[in-house]
């Protein structure tokens, strides 16, 4: 499905549109829409994504948003240059809305997506139905069971078959950390059976597209991530199309599960692939020496849990640079997550990581 000489990307996709009429006409995505400009991107040889790659791993990747009118990511040309070298990344995420029933709006995604396939990188969608950022429209539209059905189905057949041949997280965090059914719109009018719904209908729009569960807090053993292995099991009991799991990896500074490496093995052993998808490691600010150097030794041990399992196919930090955390406005007094600095400096974090992939001390 992946090209194997390519890195990847990632397009957030909320659960914001859909329609309860048969699927829309939306042209599929091309890449020769668009036009942009153009300029060398920084070429470091060799990057993380090289290491990644001769590593046996399809990717090293980063997300990255172009959607927001206050910071565009993509418009900050120094933090673009790194971004676009595909021998040191290929993971962006662009974040945009359908806030209207029937309306989709592609225009931030497909430019994401043209842009990072003109630097010779892969696209990784996310997400098709998640319960967070959903439009009144569905939160309060009190559907029947059927209907909630067809809207779901329509949205997620709609985003898969517009970018064709891609990996999808198709449904985001589904389970309390108890190991409990998160308690949401999907779940309280459909039960589980949202879950099928989805992958499903992401299935039928392309059959080749791959097709994930993304969830937090399942990156060690626990009652989380028991509850995500038995979920894969029973959709491959019942043939329901699945193909991977993503353990989103929003970690903290000296404080990471045990057992990481046995954990994934466990998840691979229920026959799906695993990705790292959101990778990154707060600290308590001030970030001091010490501190840094246990990040660096925190992205090297997540980063040789993956290696060490051939089933784990790829890493995605969730963005590069501290410049564009999200950490800081959702825990405060908390940052410093990302392997480069504000400055766009690459911090202790990145040689951690080099070194997880193989390199020699860096």
């Amino acid at each position: 499905m992946l090209s194997s000489k390519f890195t990847a990307l990632l397009v957030l996709v909320p659960f914001v549109s859909a329609s309860i009429i048969p699927l829309p006409s939306i042209p599929a995505f091309s890449s020769s829409l668009f036009k942009f400009p153009s300029f060398t991107a920084s070429k470091q040889t060799p990057g993380l994504n090289t290491y990644a790659r001769e590593a046996g791993k399809l990717y090293f990747g980063s997300a990255t948003d172009n959607s927001n009118p206050g910071a565009n990511e993509l418009a900050d040309i120094p933090y673009a240059k790194i971004l676009a070298d595909n021998q040191m990344f290929g993971q962006i995420t662009p974040e945009y809305t359908e806030p209207v029933r029937g309306q989709f709006n592609f225009t931030e995604a497909d430019q994401l997506v043209a842009w990072a396939e003109k630097n010779g990188q892969i696209m990784r969608g996310h997400n098709c139905v998640w319960y967070n950022q959903l439009p009144d429209w569905v939160t309060a539209g009190n559907f029947s069971a059927p209907e909630l059905a067809e809207i779901v189905a329509t949205h997620c057949g709609t985003e898969v078959g517009h970018f064709r041949g891609k990996i999808w997280d198709v449904i985001n965090e589904p389970f309390n950390d108890d190991g409990t059914w998160r308690e949401t719109v999907f779940y309280d009018t459909l039960n589980t059976t949202y879950i099928p719904i989805a992958l499903e209908a992401a299935r039928r729009a392309d059959p080749g597209a791959k097709l994930y569960i993304n969830d937090y807090n399942i990156e060690g053993p626990g009652a989380k991530s028991t509850a995500m292995i038995n979920l894969v099991k029973q959709l491959k009991e019942d043939r329901v199309p699945i193909d991977g799991v993503g353990i989103q990896g929003h970690l903290i500074v000296g404080e990471l599960p045990a057992n990481i490496e046995d954990n994934i093995r466990a998840i691979v052993a229920a026959g799906v692939e695993v990705a790292i998808t959101e990778l990154d490691i707060r600290m308590t600010l001030p970030a001091t020496e010490a501190l840094l150097a246990q990040q660096k030794i925190d992205y090297n041990t997540v980063i040789t849990a993956c290696q060490n399992v051939k089933g784990c196919i790829g890493v995605t930090v969730w963005d590069y640079t501290d410049k564009y955390t999200w950490v800081t406005s959702t825990f405060p007094g908390q940052g410093a997550p990302c392997p480069w600095d504000d400055n766009l400096e690459r911090k202790p974090a990145w040689s951690g990581i080099a070194e997880g992939f193989g390199q020699k001390s860096l």
